[in-house]
C-alpha cells in the first residue's frame, strides 16, 4: 500500500482539520486520477489520504452577481455538460470534454487538475483564458489568487495540498458579449496528451466593433500555461479584423518558448503550431458573434 491511513471527510472544515492533525503527512484526494499513479510510482508521498470526493457542496456551477462560480470538486463531465458554461464560457466546456476518457471525466475534478500543475492541463488553459481566480481555504482562513499565480513550474503548484484546498474558481461574465473557444492538437482523438492547447476569451462591445478585453493562453510552450500578453494587447488596440487576428497569432508565436520533444515535435514545429492554432481559435470564438464580427 502506498499510504497507511485513509479518511473520508464529510465537509471542508473536517478535511482541513485532518490535514492539520497530520502536520504535512496527509494529502487530499478527490478523483485520484493523477495522485494514485504518482503515489504508486513514488513521484509523491503521503502517509495519510483525506478523501474529499463526497463533499457535495463543493460541486456546483452557477452564475452569481455577474460571475460564474465553479466548485473545485466539480467533475470534468459536469463542466462539459453544463448548459451555463456552454452558453457563457464554451472554452471551459470544450476543454473539459477533451480530458482523458469518459471514465476519467466522470471522476476527475477541476480542482485536482489545477493542483496537479501540468502546463498543458486542458481546464487550466481554459480557466487562465477566462482570467479566473481561485479561492483557497486553509486553517489560516481564505484567500483569492489569480490562476496565473497558482503555477510554480512543471508539476509544481503554489498550493500546499498538505495544508490547503481550493474551494472554488470564479470569473467575470462580460457586461457586453463574452465569446470564447478552445483549440487542441493531439496525436489521436482520445487518451493522448495534447501537442498544443489554446484557449481564448474575448469581451466585445455590443456592436462587436472592438474588444474591451482579450485573454489568450497557450500550452505547453513553457513550464507553466502561458498568457500571450502581447497578443492580447494587439487584439484590444487594433480594429477587429482578419489582419489583427493574424498579428495577434504572430505575437503569440513569438512569446512561445517550447523545447524539442520526442512526444510533441521540434521547437520550431511547435512555434508554428502556436501561430496557426491561435489564429484558428480566435476565428472560432468570433464566429459566435453575429456577422462573424467583421473578421
Amino acid at each position: 500500500m502506498y499510504w497507511e491511513k485513509y479518511y473520508l471527510a464529510r465537509n471542508a472544515p473536517e478535511a482541513l482539520d485532518l490535514l492539520a492533525q497530520f502536520e504535512g503527512q496527509a494529502r487530499l484526494i478527490a478523483g485520484g486520477t493523477d495522485l494514485v499513479i504518482q503515489l504508486r510510482e513514488g513521484q509523491k508521498r503521503a502517509r495519510v489520504l483525506v478523501d474529499i470526493s463526497g463533499i457535495e457542496e463543493m460541486q456546483y456551477i452557477k452564475e452569481d452577481n455577474g460571475k460564474i462560480r465553479i466548485g473545485a470538486l466539480t467533475t470534468h463531465r459536469q463542466l462539459a455538460a453544463s448548459p451555463l458554461l456552454r452558453k457563457t464560457a464554451p472554452v471551459l466546456a470544450q476543454a473539459a470534454a477533451s480530458v482523458g476518457s469518459p471514465q476519467i471525466r466522470n471522476v476527475g475534478t477541476v480542482g485536482g487538475n489545477i493542483v496537479n500543475a501540468q502546463p498543458a492541463a486542458d481546464t487550466a488553459v481554459a480557466l487562465m483564458a477566462l482570467d479566473a481566480t481561485a479561492t483557497i481555504i486553509s486553517a489560516a482562513g481564505e484567500r483569492e489568487v489569480p490562476l496565473t499565480g497558482l503555477f510554480a513550474g512543471v508539476g509544481k503548484s503554489n498550493i500546499d495540498p498538505t495544508r490547503e484546498m481550493i474551494k472554488e474558481f470564479s470569473f467575470d461574465v462580460a457586461p457586453g458579449r463574452l465569446v470564447s473557444a478552445f483549440g487542441r492538437i493531439a496525436r489521436r482523438n482520445a487518451l493522448a496528451l495534447p501537442v498544443l492547447n489554446v484557449g481564448v476569451s474575448l469581451a466585445c462591445d455590443r456592436q462587436a466593433q472592438n474588444l474591451q478585453k482579450a485573454c489568450v493562453c497557450v500550452a505547453p510552450v513553457a513550464p507553466v500555461p502561458l498568457r500571450a500578453t502581447e497578443a492580447e494587447q494587439i487584439l484590444i488596440n487594433e480594429p477587429l479584423n482578419d489582419r489583427t487576428l493574424r498579428a495577434a497569432a504572430e505575437a503569440a508565436a513569438r512569446s512561445a518558448r517550447p523545447r524539442d520533444s520526442r512526444l510533441r515535435g521540434s521547437a520550431e514545429y511547435r512555434i508554428e503550431l502556436v501561430r496557426v492554432m491561435t489564429y484558428r481559435t480566435l476565428r472560432n470564438a468570433l464566429q459566435s458573434l453575429e456577422g462573424d464580427a467583421g473578421a
